[in-house]
């Protein structure tokens, strides 16, 4: 039965006759009786009683009344409930880091959520690198990629990738005898780091500060095409993993060596907070990170 007559009967019964619903449905009077009729003629019973000055419902009409009433709820409510899917679709997620490196390959991924979701608008806050968490809590960003799990009540973190930490270093470099790199390898080494503090550098604070190593020279340099050119004329060692190079020309004379026997290997972790998973458009953002990374 077409929606169209279960309007036709709520409307007679609250306008009082087919006159008075005509205006209300935009149609003539005698389009009126003529779907009236053919309703009644389909179901094979009287929907109304019919008298010059009143129209009643008959025991089935009135039965179709009350089905028409609930399934214009059921309308109304199920359009409320995409008007509230669709504000919460909308919003602004504002992303940052613990390192710069993290920000290589964010740049295809935020461009590739705008033709997506188009409603969600995506913003990185370089300002809050190296202190993302701090960040989170205090509200000024929403969303940190960082590679150690924080402990906190009002935090959720999700691993997403994991990846490897090379040592790159020039051919004709003495390290490039060597199988792998040891820590006392850095002992007499120019380490060259994108940026300080220390403690965001993934080498240092993973694999040589446990060992109580400190490279004899460490520069910041936050060009890593500067970094690549140092690197290519043998005034230091850099380390990082592939994936931020993908984007670099990286001369053939540049060797990619492993840090440790088994390697240097660190987790990454999407923290953001408890609160605002149930916001659709942060879970989205979430769920399509998720896909997107977890194939690196």
């Amino acid at each position: 039965m077409e929606i169209k007559y279960f309007r036709l009967i709520k409307t007679i019964v609250e306008e009082g006759s087919i006159a008075n619903s005509s205006e209300k449905l935009f149609l003539t009077q005698s389009a009126l009786s003529h779907q009236l009729r053919e309703l009644e003629e389909r179901l094979g019973f009287k929907v109304f009683h019919r008298t010059r000055n009143k129209w009643q419902l008959t025991d089935e009409g009135g039965e179709l009344y009350k089905l028409g009433n609930s399934i214009f709820e059921s309308i109304e409510n199920g359009f409320q409930n995409i008007e509230q899917l669709r504000s919460g679709s909308v919003g602004t997620i504002k992303v940052s880091t613990e390192c710069y490196s993290f920000y290589q390959g964010l740049s295809a991924f935020i461009q590739k959520m705008g033709l997506l979701y188009p409603e969600i608008e995506v913003d990185l806050i370089l300002e809050a690198t190296h202190q993302p968490i701090s960040k989170i809590l205090s509200n000024d960003i929403d969303i940190a990629i960082v590679t150690s799990k924080p402990v906190n009540e009002v935090l959720s973190s999700i691993e997403v990738y994991e990846d490897e930490i090379f040592a790159i270093i020039h051919k004709e470099s003495l390290l490039n005898k060597v199988d792998f790199l040891d820590t006392n390898d850095f002992s007499d080494a120019h380490l060259i780091i994108h940026s300080f503090p220390l403690e965001t550098v993934s080498v240092y604070e993973q694999f040589l500060k446990p060992n109580k190593i400190t490279p004899l020279k460490i520069s910041a340099i936050p060009l890593t095409e500067v970094a690549l050119e140092m690197v290519d004329a043998n005034m230091g060692i850099m380390c990082m993993p592939k994936w931020a190079l993908k984007s670099f020309k990286v001369s053939d004379d540049l060797i990619f060596k492993r840090i440790g026997k088994n390697g240097l290997k660190r987790r990454h972790y999407l923290v953001f907070r408890k609160a605002d998973k149930v916001k659709k458009y942060v879970d989205e953002f979430i769920s399509n990170f998720e896909e997107d990374f977890s194939k690196e």
